[in-house]
Protein backbone atom coordinates (compact mmCIF):
# COMPACT_ATOMS: atom_id res chain seq x y z
CA UNK A 1 0.00 0.00 0.00
CA UNK A 2 1.62 3.62 -0.93
CA UNK A 3 2.41 5.74 1.93
CA UNK A 4 -0.53 8.58 0.52
CA UNK A 5 -3.05 5.54 0.04
CA UNK A 6 -2.36 4.71 4.04
CA UNK A 7 -5.58 5.18 6.83
CA UNK A 8 -5.44 8.68 8.80
CA UNK A 9 -2.95 8.07 11.33
CA UNK A 10 -3.35 9.51 15.36
CA UNK A 11 -0.97 11.76 14.96
CA UNK A 12 -1.89 13.62 11.98
CA UNK A 13 -2.51 16.95 13.23
CA UNK A 14 -5.87 18.50 12.53
CA UNK A 15 -4.89 21.59 10.67
CA UNK A 16 -5.73 23.37 7.98
CA UNK A 17 -3.59 22.08 4.86
CA UNK A 18 -4.20 25.15 2.48
CA UNK A 19 -1.07 26.99 3.78
CA UNK A 20 -0.23 26.18 -0.32
CA UNK A 21 -0.98 26.44 -3.61
CA UNK A 22 -0.09 23.91 -6.40
CA UNK A 23 0.64 24.67 -9.63
CA UNK A 24 1.63 21.31 -12.45
CA UNK A 25 3.81 21.67 -15.13
CA UNK A 26 3.51 20.24 -18.38
CA UNK A 27 6.36 21.35 -20.14
CA UNK A 28 10.06 23.05 -19.91
CA UNK A 29 9.80 26.36 -18.41
CA UNK A 30 12.41 28.68 -17.01
CA UNK A 31 10.71 29.11 -13.13
CA UNK A 32 10.51 32.78 -13.48
CA UNK A 33 8.43 32.45 -16.76
CA UNK A 34 6.21 29.87 -15.46
CA UNK A 35 5.70 31.97 -12.44
CA UNK A 36 4.21 35.20 -14.78
CA UNK A 37 2.38 32.84 -16.88
CA UNK A 38 0.62 30.70 -14.42
CA UNK A 39 0.89 32.84 -10.63
CA UNK A 40 0.90 36.47 -10.89
CA UNK A 41 -1.08 37.04 -14.44
CA UNK A 42 2.22 38.23 -16.23
CA UNK A 43 3.81 40.41 -13.31
CA UNK A 44 7.34 40.04 -13.29
CA UNK A 45 7.68 41.81 -10.02
CA UNK A 46 5.44 39.77 -8.01
CA UNK A 47 6.80 36.99 -9.52
CA UNK A 48 10.27 38.35 -8.33
CA UNK A 49 8.38 39.09 -4.94
CA UNK A 50 7.66 34.95 -4.07
CA UNK A 51 10.88 34.19 -5.32
CA UNK A 52 12.97 37.01 -3.00
CA UNK A 53 10.26 35.84 -0.34
CA UNK A 54 11.02 32.36 -0.51
CA UNK A 55 7.66 31.39 -1.08
CA UNK A 56 8.59 29.36 -4.24
CA UNK A 57 8.87 25.38 -2.96
CA UNK A 58 9.86 22.80 -5.69
CA UNK A 59 8.71 19.42 -3.30
CA UNK A 60 10.47 20.24 -0.66
CA UNK A 61 12.96 22.92 -1.41
CA UNK A 62 12.67 26.96 -1.49
CA UNK A 63 13.43 27.83 -4.85
CA UNK A 64 14.77 31.56 -5.16
CA UNK A 65 16.79 30.98 -8.29
CA UNK A 66 14.97 33.11 -11.16
CA UNK A 67 16.13 30.46 -14.27
CA UNK A 68 15.77 27.84 -12.22
CA UNK A 69 14.93 24.93 -15.13
CA UNK A 70 10.86 23.15 -14.74
CA UNK A 71 10.28 20.21 -16.62
CA UNK A 72 6.72 18.21 -17.36
CA UNK A 73 5.64 16.28 -14.42
CA UNK A 74 6.88 18.78 -11.76
CA UNK A 75 4.88 20.66 -9.34
CA UNK A 76 5.73 24.46 -8.26
CA UNK A 77 4.26 25.02 -4.30
CA UNK A 78 3.40 28.64 -3.97
CA UNK A 79 3.55 29.06 0.01
CA UNK A 80 0.92 31.86 1.44
CA UNK A 81 2.99 32.42 4.39
CA UNK A 82 5.27 35.17 2.35
CA UNK A 83 8.60 37.14 4.04
CA UNK A 84 10.41 35.04 4.95
CA UNK A 85 13.84 36.09 6.10
CA UNK A 86 16.83 35.39 3.87
CA UNK A 87 18.82 32.96 6.27
CA UNK A 88 22.54 33.33 6.37
CA UNK A 89 24.93 31.71 9.09
CA UNK A 90 28.45 29.96 8.51
CA UNK A 91 27.32 26.99 11.16
CA UNK A 92 23.87 26.28 9.93
CA UNK A 93 22.71 25.75 6.31
CA UNK A 94 18.62 25.93 5.88
CA UNK A 95 17.86 23.20 4.14
CA UNK A 96 13.68 23.79 3.92
CA UNK A 97 11.20 25.51 6.02
CA UNK A 98 7.55 25.80 6.55
CA UNK A 99 4.73 27.18 9.03
CA UNK A 100 5.30 23.85 11.00
CA UNK A 101 9.02 23.19 10.64
CA UNK A 102 12.77 23.70 9.69
CA UNK A 103 15.19 21.22 8.80
CA UNK A 104 18.98 22.21 9.19
CA UNK A 105 22.47 21.34 7.89
CA UNK A 106 24.74 21.91 11.23
CA UNK A 107 28.38 22.10 11.07
CA UNK A 108 30.52 20.52 13.76
CA UNK A 109 31.06 22.60 16.96
CA UNK A 110 27.96 24.06 17.33
CA UNK A 111 25.55 22.98 20.33
CA UNK A 112 22.12 21.86 19.30
CA UNK A 113 20.78 23.45 22.08
CA UNK A 114 21.01 25.92 24.69
CA UNK A 115 22.84 24.98 28.20
CA UNK A 116 23.52 26.30 31.66
CA UNK A 117 26.97 27.31 30.03
CA UNK A 118 26.30 28.07 26.80
CA UNK A 119 22.80 29.61 25.36
CA UNK A 120 24.07 31.87 22.56
CA UNK A 121 26.12 29.90 20.63
CA UNK A 122 23.43 27.02 19.49
CA UNK A 123 21.68 26.23 16.59
CA UNK A 124 18.51 26.77 19.02
CA UNK A 125 19.33 30.40 19.97
CA UNK A 126 20.63 30.73 15.75
CA UNK A 127 16.96 29.80 14.40
CA UNK A 128 15.28 31.98 17.42
CA UNK A 129 16.72 34.95 16.06
CA UNK A 130 15.71 34.09 12.75
CA UNK A 131 12.01 33.04 13.28
CA UNK A 132 11.90 36.33 15.28
CA UNK A 133 12.37 39.42 12.24
CA UNK A 134 9.64 37.63 11.28
CA UNK A 135 7.64 38.31 14.75
CA UNK A 136 8.71 38.93 18.02
CA UNK A 137 6.85 35.93 19.35
CA UNK A 138 8.28 33.46 17.32
CA UNK A 139 10.39 31.11 18.61
CA UNK A 140 11.43 27.39 17.52
CA UNK A 141 11.37 24.14 19.57
CA UNK A 142 13.55 21.17 19.84
CA UNK A 143 12.78 17.98 18.02
CA UNK A 144 15.78 15.56 18.68
CA UNK A 145 19.62 16.60 18.90
CA UNK A 146 22.86 16.20 17.42
CA UNK A 147 25.90 16.13 19.99
CA UNK A 148 28.25 19.06 19.70
CA UNK A 149 31.05 17.82 17.70
CA UNK A 150 27.92 15.52 14.98
CA UNK A 151 27.33 17.68 11.78
CA UNK A 152 24.59 16.57 9.13
CA UNK A 153 21.05 17.56 9.22
CA UNK A 154 18.22 17.69 11.67
CA UNK A 155 15.20 19.64 12.57
CA UNK A 156 13.49 21.84 14.60
CA UNK A 157 9.72 22.86 15.15
CA UNK A 158 7.77 25.72 14.95
CA UNK A 159 5.12 25.03 17.52
CA UNK A 160 4.60 23.77 20.77
CA UNK A 161 2.07 21.13 19.28
CA UNK A 162 3.97 19.79 16.37
CA UNK A 163 7.10 19.40 18.88
CA UNK A 164 4.61 17.23 21.01
CA UNK A 165 3.34 15.43 17.89
CA UNK A 166 7.31 14.47 16.91
CA UNK A 167 8.12 13.50 20.23
CA UNK A 168 4.83 11.23 21.27
CA UNK A 169 5.03 9.81 17.95
CA UNK A 170 8.56 9.80 16.78
CA UNK A 171 8.65 6.12 15.80
CA UNK A 172 5.04 6.25 13.25
CA UNK A 173 6.79 9.48 11.86
CA UNK A 174 10.60 9.39 11.20
CA UNK A 175 10.95 6.16 9.22
CA UNK A 176 14.68 6.22 8.65
CA UNK A 177 17.22 8.38 10.24
CA UNK A 178 20.91 7.34 9.35
CA UNK A 179 24.18 8.45 10.23
CA UNK A 180 27.71 7.74 8.80
CA UNK A 181 31.39 7.04 10.87
CA UNK A 182 34.63 6.41 10.56
CA UNK A 183 35.83 4.12 13.01
CA UNK A 184 39.35 2.91 13.94
CA UNK A 185 40.61 -0.65 12.91
CA UNK A 186 38.83 -2.47 10.22
CA UNK A 187 35.43 -4.35 11.20
CA UNK A 188 35.40 -8.23 10.99
CA UNK A 189 31.73 -8.10 10.38
CA UNK A 190 29.70 -6.23 7.59
CA UNK A 191 26.54 -5.70 9.47
CA UNK A 192 25.16 -5.73 12.76
CA UNK A 193 23.36 -4.63 16.06
CA UNK A 194 24.25 -3.69 19.14
CA UNK A 195 21.80 -3.89 22.11
CA UNK A 196 22.88 -2.45 25.30
CA UNK A 197 21.88 -0.76 28.63
CA UNK A 198 23.17 3.55 28.54
CA UNK A 199 23.49 5.32 32.14
CA UNK A 200 24.89 8.57 32.31
CA UNK A 201 27.67 9.85 34.14
CA UNK A 202 28.53 12.96 34.48
CA UNK A 203 29.98 14.10 30.65
CA UNK A 204 30.46 10.54 29.95
CA UNK A 205 27.96 7.53 28.97
CA UNK A 206 28.55 4.32 30.22
CA UNK A 207 27.14 0.87 28.45
CA UNK A 208 26.26 -2.51 29.92
CA UNK A 209 24.75 -5.67 28.41
CA UNK A 210 22.33 -6.35 31.07
CA UNK A 211 19.53 -4.05 32.57
CA UNK A 212 21.46 -2.34 35.60
CA UNK A 213 18.94 0.84 35.08
CA UNK A 214 20.02 2.33 32.57
CA UNK A 215 18.12 2.91 29.18
CA UNK A 216 18.15 0.52 26.30
CA UNK A 217 20.21 1.18 22.80
CA UNK A 218 19.67 -0.54 19.61
CA UNK A 219 22.26 0.42 17.10
CA UNK A 220 22.39 -1.07 13.62
CA UNK A 221 25.50 -1.03 11.04
CA UNK A 222 26.29 -1.92 8.15
CA UNK A 223 30.58 -1.56 7.11
CA UNK A 224 30.78 0.29 4.05
CA UNK A 225 34.68 -0.05 3.59
CA UNK A 226 37.71 -0.62 4.49
CA UNK A 227 41.16 0.65 4.36
CA UNK A 228 44.08 2.29 5.10
CA UNK A 229 43.34 1.20 9.47
CA UNK A 230 40.11 2.68 8.95
CA UNK A 231 36.47 1.91 8.57
CA UNK A 232 33.22 3.70 6.86
CA UNK A 233 30.37 2.58 8.67
CA UNK A 234 26.83 3.34 8.54
CA UNK A 235 24.06 3.56 11.34
CA UNK A 236 20.31 3.14 11.68
CA UNK A 237 19.07 4.00 14.85
CA UNK A 238 16.21 2.25 16.55
CA UNK A 239 16.70 4.01 19.81
CA UNK A 240 18.20 7.97 19.83
CA UNK A 241 20.14 8.06 23.48
CA UNK A 242 22.87 10.21 24.26
CA UNK A 243 25.99 9.26 22.84
CA UNK A 244 24.75 5.84 21.40
CA UNK A 245 26.70 5.20 18.41
CA UNK A 246 29.87 6.91 20.13
CA UNK A 247 29.72 4.76 23.30
CA UNK A 248 28.42 1.45 20.85
CA UNK A 249 31.49 1.95 18.59
CA UNK A 250 33.95 2.03 21.78
CA UNK A 251 32.34 -0.85 22.86
CA UNK A 252 33.07 -2.72 20.10
CA UNK A 253 36.74 -1.91 19.94
CA UNK A 254 36.04 0.74 17.11
CA UNK A 255 35.90 3.78 18.21
CA UNK A 256 35.13 6.90 15.99
CA UNK A 257 38.03 8.16 14.98
CA UNK A 258 38.32 11.54 16.63
CA UNK A 259 36.71 10.75 19.53
CA UNK A 260 39.21 10.86 22.22
CA UNK A 261 36.33 11.04 25.04
CA UNK A 262 35.41 7.36 24.33
CA UNK A 263 38.93 5.93 23.36
CA UNK A 264 39.55 7.03 20.46
CA UNK A 265 43.34 7.37 19.18
CA UNK A 266 43.85 8.80 16.08
CA UNK A 267 42.55 12.72 15.00
CA UNK A 268 43.52 12.87 11.60
CA UNK A 269 40.84 15.19 10.40
CA UNK A 270 40.89 17.55 13.86
CA UNK A 271 36.87 16.84 14.04
CA UNK A 272 34.46 13.82 15.52
CA UNK A 273 34.15 11.80 12.14
CA UNK A 274 30.68 11.54 12.65
CA UNK A 275 27.78 12.96 10.57
CA UNK A 276 24.23 12.70 10.25
CA UNK A 277 23.24 12.22 6.46
CA UNK A 278 19.91 10.90 6.11
CA UNK A 279 16.65 12.13 7.73
CA UNK A 280 13.50 10.77 6.27
CA UNK A 281 9.85 11.43 7.82
CA UNK A 282 6.19 11.72 6.95
CA UNK A 283 5.34 15.58 7.30
CA UNK A 284 2.81 15.81 10.72
CA UNK A 285 0.38 18.14 9.11
CA UNK A 286 0.66 17.60 4.97
CA UNK A 287 1.56 14.07 5.07
CA UNK A 288 4.47 14.71 2.56
CA UNK A 289 7.26 12.25 2.14
CA UNK A 290 10.01 14.37 3.56
CA UNK A 291 13.13 12.90 2.22
CA UNK A 292 16.75 14.96 3.01
CA UNK A 293 20.47 13.75 2.62
CA UNK A 294 23.60 15.21 2.81
CA UNK A 295 26.40 14.03 1.49
CA UNK A 296 29.32 12.79 4.08
CA UNK A 297 32.12 14.90 3.81
CA UNK A 298 34.58 13.80 1.85
CA UNK A 299 37.63 13.74 4.27
CA UNK A 300 35.95 10.78 5.93
CA UNK A 301 36.11 8.64 2.81
CA UNK A 302 39.65 9.99 1.98
CA UNK A 303 40.64 8.46 5.34
CA UNK A 304 39.98 5.24 4.20
CA UNK A 305 41.52 5.40 0.53
CA UNK A 306 44.72 7.59 1.30
CA UNK A 307 45.60 10.10 -0.12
Amino acid sequence: MSRNKRPKPEWLIARSRNQYTDYNVHEDYELLTFLMDKVTNGSRTKAKYLLTNRCVLIGSNIITQYNYELHDGLTVRISKQKKHSEFHHNMIQLLYEDAYLMVIKKKQGLLSVATEAQKERTAQHILNEYVKRQHRNNRVYVVHRLDRATSGVMMFAKDEKTQNTFRDYWHQIVYDRRYVAVVEGEMEKDNGTIRTFLNEEGMVVTSSPVDNGGRQAITHYRTLRRGNGYSLVEFQLETGRKNQIRVHMKELGHPIVGDRRYGAQTDPLGRLCLHAYKLFFTHPVTREDMRFEDEYPAAFKGLIIGN
